[in-house]
């Protein structure tokens, strides 16, 4: 009589397993996202696995003073702004997985990295979305050197470790996950069991032998990746190619990375020829208008291992709404409502029956408080609209109870703000530089009261 098939319920976002299928995760509390996956038949223990001691005598202890602490050498990609987000190149046995959105550019960028590595070092892209003859199509279009390049369709992963431990590729690239299967799991191709379980074996096999591994993965409608949350936990590094349809430029953020800095931020632009790295993005950023508008002002921020200037635009206007609107574009939509109730109780300005609208020029997504004291003097400027200074810089975080806290890293962003031709910057008090720069105006302010003096 055949076996009954089993089956656990497994969480989308987290990985937890339940016998059977409920609403809601008990792990992570997130809504329906229990998926159904079948569990093969169990293997029969000899008398070593059942007696708990199976493969001790393999293994090995160390003391971790005896642990060789020369530095592996990375491997350049030949592109400046991958290498600053990756951390200085690729580190072999690393693992790296790569999100983004479809059209982004992930393919693209990935050939085109392969294409230059090639020349010195051995490389295998292993494509299970296209045909090689798209995919050389895509290389011929771009101008690519090809004559070093190896590429192989396929989508078993058996198939795949099989060719990969025979060519031993110093680089593979696989596109993407969510199309390989391993067919001892029954499931269907991006499944969470699927995509589990062959980023696992993919992942040992780099481990082992010291492949640098690339994951391609999809992104679901809400912009996060797709397939379960353990997939991110087995990986070394993790990158999102993120961009909008509307715009050439595409960023580059690590979101982790074992072997770097996290939230680095790298910049591209996407042209005929492929993407071409912004070799200074605050450049890009700035490129404002001759007659500066009320409610715009430069911010300085801190992205990975470098400072950054973006502009910050404000909108204020009357409310025909019983709720006015807080709407924001790369910020905090909470962290807006929070400085708007401070700039009342502190600052005696009322904008509560205003619409406040906020945007991060060139689509940065800013995910620290420094650009918080920008913030409301931008939204001052266009509530009484009067422009800001075109040569103004301002950076700090704002408490709730009104004062300037300091933030990480003033003396760089001032100067990155004096090699774009700065005069003027407000800052906080904690941030002002001992030593005077040179045609450089520092203002130091402690409280959201002499922030307004300042700029009046």
């Amino acid at each position: 009589m055949a076996t009954k098939q089993k089956s656990a319920f497994v969480c989308n976002d987290c990985g937890a397993d339940y016998r059977k299928w409920q609403g809601q995760c008990g792990e992570c509390h997130a809504w329906n996202t229990l998926s159904e996956v079948r569990l093969g038949a169990p293997l029969r223990k000899t008398s070593k696995q059942r007696s708990g001691f199976a493969g001790a005598a393999d293994s090995q202890i160390s003391v971790l003073s005896d642990i060789d602490l020369d530095e592996i050498p990375r491997i350049s990609t030949g592109t400046g702004e991958l290498d600053l987000v990756l951390g200085g190149g690729l580190v072999p046995g690393s693992c790296i997985l790569l999100g983004g959105e479809p059209g982004a550019g992930k393919s693209t960028l990935l050939l085109q990295t392969l294409c230059a590595l090639a020349a010195n070092h051995s490389a295998l892209y292993v494509t299970g979305e296209e045909s090689p003859q798209q995919v050389a199509m895509r290389a011929a279009r771009l101008g690519l050197p090809t004559d070093k390049l190896r590429i192989m369709a396929e989508t078993s992963v058996e198939t795949l470790c099989a060719v990969a431990e025979s060519q031993r590729p110093a680089i593979l690239v696989v596109d993407s996950i969510q199309v390989m299967h391993l067919d001892d799991v029954t499931s269907a191709p991006g499944s969470v069991s699927q995509v589990r379980e062959s980023a696992s074996m993919l992942v040992r096999f780099a481990k082992q032998t010291g492949t640098v591994l690339i994951l391609v993965g999809h992104v679901t409608k809400d912009g996060s990746l797709a397939g379960p949350k353990v997939l991110e936990h087995m990986i070394d590094c993790s990158l999102m190619l993120e961009g909008s349809s509307d715009s050439h430029f595409r960023t580059l953020r690590s979101q982790k990375n074992r072997f770097g800095a996290v939230n680095e931020l790298g910049v591209f632009a996407m042209t005929d020829r492929g993407l071409k790295e912004v070799a200074n993005p605050s450049a890009i950023f700035l490129q404002r208008d001759s007659e500066i508008s009320s409610g715009s002002v430069v911010m300085s921020i801190w992205e990975g291992t470098r400072p950054l200037l973006v502009e910050l635009q404000a909108l204020v206007d009357d409310s025909h709404l019983g709720n006015p609107r807080r709407v924001t574009v790369g910020l905090d939509q909470n962290r807006l409502s929070m400085l708007l109730a401070v700039l009342h109780r502190h600052g005696g300005i009322m904008v509560g029956d205003q619409d406040v609208f906020v945007n991060v020029v060139g689509g940065v997504k800013v995910v620290e408080t420094s650009a918080d004291l920008a913030l409301i003097l931008s939204v001052i400027s266009s509530f009484r609209d009067q422009p800001l200074p075109s040569d103004l810089v301002v950076f700090g975080e704002v408490g709730l109870s009104g004062e300037i806290r300091p933030v990480a890293n003033g003396q760089e962003r001032l100067r990155e703000a004096a090699k774009h031709g700065f005069k003027r910057a407000i800052v906080p008090a904690a941030n002002a530089p001992k030593k005077p720069i040179a045609g450089m105006l520092v203002t130091p302010v402690r409280r959201v009261t002499e922030a307004l003096d300042a700029l009046l």
